[in-house]
């Protein structure tokens, strides 16, 4: 008797988890997407993505919050949506400091190209190349890369209330680095926001529309 109920308890435990509907991405915000649509049209138009994938990340957010997502551009399902660590000298939880300089340890803004892959220190790891003169386009000379990163974990967030920072990549937690890097590797778009208005107002790939209005 006491084997049929428990064989019953865990049937409809098994039902339960089953019938429970899976986490809702909840995706970048409105405003943020918005900008990151206009920079990948504009950095398709001039040549530099031919995948219709995007990543998001938004500085703007702590490193306790989802804040990169990975979607298609022409339909804006949403692929992978993640936690994000940012670079030693931008900031604790939240990031405040922003550098295109080697050694500086903080993170670039801005629109990026993904490139190849390579297994280094950190394993499996992709390569970016900043498109934005004066941003970010020191990446490839900084080694800023996709890794995947202990310290981008449930454990170590539950331990610190933030995430652990890197060298200025943008670390994912290492479950799910293969995989994303998989998707979004060789010339794919990454924009990555903060709202900081000297940027905003000077990203070529921002003002696209605007230049090829006026022709």
């Amino acid at each position: 008797m006491g084997r049929t109920i428990f064989a019953v308890v865990v049937a409809l435990a098994v039902a339960s988890a089953a019938a429970r509907p899976a986490e809702a991405h909840h995706g970048p915000r409105e405003e943020v997407l918005d900008l990151a649509l206009r920079a990948y049209g504009c950095g398709s138009e001039a040549g530099h993505f031919q995948s219709p994938v995007l990543t998001v990340i938004d500085y703007s957010l702590p490193s306790s919050e989802p804040r990169l997502w990975v979607l298609d551009a022409r339909t804006r399902e949403i692929l992978f949506e993640e936690r994000v660590a940012h670079g030693r000298n931008t900031g604790l939880d939240r990031a405040t400091a922003f550098s295109n300089v080697v050694g500086s340890k903080q993170s670039s803004l801005g629109l990026f190209r993904t490139d190849e892959t390579y297994v280094g220190r950190h394993g499996y790891s992709l390569r970016l190349s900043g498109l934005e003169p004066g941003w970010n386009d020191h990446a490839r000379e900084r080694a800023i890369v996709i890794h995947g990163a202990k310290y981008v974990s449930e454990q170590f967030l539950d331990a610190h209330d933030r995430l652990g920072r890197s060298w200025g990549c943008p670390a994912v937690r290492p479950a799910v680095s293969r995989p994303l890097i998989d998707r979004i590797k060789n010339g794919s778009a990454l924009f990555v926001y903060y709202p900081d208005e000297t940027w905003l107002r000077s990203s070529a790939f921002l003002s696209c529309d605007r230049r090829l209005a006026a022709r």
